[in-house]
């Protein structure tokens, strides 16, 4: 004999009717319906995160301010003044290892070229990234821009809210 889903019941007795309580004084589960007496547990109205008059934990802790991108990109930020000073000493090529060695920047980040100043010998300028007015004011001065391509690769989707600020 199989046996299917719909043959399947509890054992006999284990299961109980649901006891209807509050029918009156006179009734089994009368009147206070098994509450006690009076008191805000006795009513309907105990609100969830109730702590007895302490101040509840949704109020103690402190608010979520902002969003923190987890994949945002900072970048070490170099002028084309700056750039300069390092053209009038003698560099023709200028990437991020001259610029770490200049002490211009620090260790680790990717850099990017901003457009403060000018430029007037010709360089190849290798960087992450470059600002518009950059990009033009080193090809007008007769030198050549590259970008780099980022050192991480290419960065994995957020996936659910397991970034959270807190």
């Amino acid at each position: 004999m199989t046996i299917k889903l719909h043959d399947l019941k509890p054992a006999e007795g284990s299961t109980h009717r649901k006891m209807r309580v509050a029918r009156g004084t006179g009734g089994k589960g009368g009147k206070t319906a098994g509450r006690g007496t009076k008191g805000q547990k006795a009513r309907r109205n105990v609100k969830p995160g109730m702590e007895g008059g302490q101040t509840p934990l949704h109020r103690r802790m402190p608010k979520l301010r902002g969003f923190t991108n987890p994949f945002r990109i900072e970048y070490l930020v170099v002028n084309l003044d700056v750039l300069q000073g390092l053209i009038d000493g003698g560099h023709t090529e200028i990437n991020p290892e001259t610029l770490r060695e200049a002490g211009l920047i620090h260790k680790h980040g990717m850099v990017k070229i901003l457009g403060r100043g000018a430029l007037s010998g010709k360089a190849t300028v290798k960087a992450h990234a470059l600002s518009e007015t950059a990009s033009a004011a080193i090809t007008a001065a007769g030198g050549s821009v590259e970008i780099l391509p980022p050192p991480f690769g290419v960065r994995p989707a957020a996936s659910g809210n397991q970034f959270t600020n807190r």
